[in-house]
């Protein structure tokens, strides 16, 4: 069983206005997901969203 933790960051480019959200992308390569959650609520779920969808919305968000 793998009980590996979330190891959640903000972008460098987050100011601290608290309109930011946290990804966990330690656990690509062991579940296959980036766990992304709301920095201004911790109480509500995390959405999972898939190594490869996140890599597409990076991408874009880059170019």
């Amino acid at each position: 069983m793998n009980t590996e933790s979330p190891r959640w960051f903000k972008s460098s480019y987050s100011n601290n206005g608290g309109q930011c959200v946290e990804v966990a992308a330690n656990l690509v390569a062991t579940h296959g997901v980036v766990p992304v959650r709301d920095s201004k609520d911790l109480s509500r779920p995390s959405l999972a969203v898939s190594a490869g969808a996140w890599a597409s919305f990076v991408g874009m968000v880059r170019g």
